[in-house]
């Protein structure tokens, strides 16, 4: 082992659960640094504009803690993809570009977390978002989250960044075999 590896696998999670312990984790920390955000903008958007697009009012912190649930969910799911043969291929693969090869596997586990936020941002708010509030409808809450959807990317950014960088160092994934989740 490497001495990289051998510091993860000191201090990283393992086992068959480990993937769902750091997404969620990895979810939890990346929700409230976007929510953050959110907030320093549009405290609006987390306060009316979540729970309108549920149907609920706006009551104390419950846009919070819908959004964390989302993020904890999306973390699961991150830890999931990321633990799978083909993403670990990938991860794992050798570079064919210097920049590249350069780079270790916690900063291309940072980099697929990156990635996958810029991915959640182009499906959920982009494409499912607008197809939910013509099924179910809306209030005046869950309009000012659709007109917050462009400015949303760099907090969905900062959550896949934050999400990948918090997996990272709670799972190792250097010696790691793909299992079969559960």
């Amino acid at each position: 082992m490497s001495g990289d590896s051998e510091t993860m696998a000191a201090t990283g999670l393992s086992g068959h659960t480990d993937w769902l312990v750091g997404g969620a984790l990895g979810g939890t920390i990346g929700a409230v640094a976007f929510g953050i955000v959110m907030w320093l903008l549009d405290p609006n958007v987390l306060s009316a504009a979540i729970p309108a697009i549920y149907g609920l009012e706006p009551v104390g912190p419950l846009g919070w803690g819908i959004h964390v649930a989302h993020g904890i969910g999306l973390g699961v799911v991150f830890g999931l993809l990321i633990t799978r043969p083909l993403f670990l291929g990938i991860l794992r693969s050798d570079a064919e570009t210097d920049a590249l090869a350069r780079t270790s596997l916690v900063v291309r586990t940072i980099a697929a977390g990156f990635v996958f936020g810029l991915v959640v941002w182009a499906v959920l708010p982009l494409l499912v978002l607008p197809v939910w509030m013509d099924t179910f409808g809306g209030s005046g809450g869950a309009n000012a989250l659709t007109s917050a959807v462009a400015g949303s990317l760099f907090g969905h950014l900062l959550f896949g960044t934050v999400l990948g960088a918090v997996f990272a160092a709670t799972v190792d994934l250097h010696d790691r075999t793909a299992e079969i989740p559960f």
